[in-house]
């Protein structure tokens, strides 16, 4: 019998801390009760007055034990209720160690892009037919390109045709040759979608700005050429 009064109170004081450990913090007045009604029992077993001090003894246990021990998470997600500073956080968000959910950095602004207050487009590969100002189907393939990249820019910017030829022929006959060239590229583009009032000048500037020497037939071809100066 003196066995019984030994090992039973240790066997119900184990249960009670063994329960006290699956419940929350907030919880530990039932372990301390829990720990009170355990020392009731154990009293039926040992005098009234070790009986009242043991269920004393092990309320408190109890109540210090479910504080030590017993911690959760609430909220699921993933951090301890006794840590976690954000404790209803929705499931499946992605949190700190507090808790708290993880906020991303804002993205970095995309900086702008500036584009040059004046801008010139050189068309070079465009030759006309030879000894005349009308554009050759290949001619017409480039300026199809050439009319796409305008047509963003029309509704802001004022256009300058210009067109040009090498040194052979004389100085009178280059200079029309190269006026017809300018309106034969510019009448193509209007048709493209560019609006004609977006062209502020279209002129011929002859043999007189070349930009290669004139004295090579590689020279020669850089300078038969059609300018679109862009003022933004």
């Amino acid at each position: 019998m003196s066995m019984i009064r030994t090992a039973l109170p240790l066997i119900l004081v184990t249960s009670v801390l063994t329960g006290c450990a699956g419940l929350q913090k907030t919880d530990w007045p039932l372990c301390a009760a829990g720990g009170v009604l355990t020392g009731a029992a154990i009293g039926a077993f040992q005098t009234a007055s070790v009986a009242a001090g043991l269920g004393g003894a092990v309320g408190v246990m109890a109540g210090a034990y479910c504080w030590a021990h017993g911690d959760g998470d609430d909220d699921g997600d993933g951090v301890l209720n006794s840590v976690d500073k954000c404790p209803d956080t929705p499931k499946g968000t992605k949190v700190d160690a507090t808790g708290c959910p993880i906020v991303p950095p804002a993205p970095e602004p995309v900086a702008p892009v500036v584009l040059p207050k004046e801008e010139v487009i050189t068309i070079r590969d465009v030759h006309f037919e030879f000894n005349k100002a009308t554009l050759t189907p290949s001619d017409k393939q480039q300026l199809d390109m050439v009319a796409t990249k305008l047509k963003t820019e029309a509704p802001n910017v004022q256009m300058h045709v210009s067109g040009h030829t090498d040194s052979v022929g004389s100085d009178a006959y280059n200079q029309k040759l190269s006026e017809k060239r300018a309106h034969s590229v510019t009448d193509y583009l209007v048709g493209a979608g560019i609006p004609r009032s977006a062209f502020v000048s279209v002129e011929g500037d002859g043999e007189s700005r070349p930009v290669a020497d004139n004295k090579t037939a590689d020279g020669r071809a850089l300078n038969r050429r059609v300018e679109i100066k862009l003022n933004r």
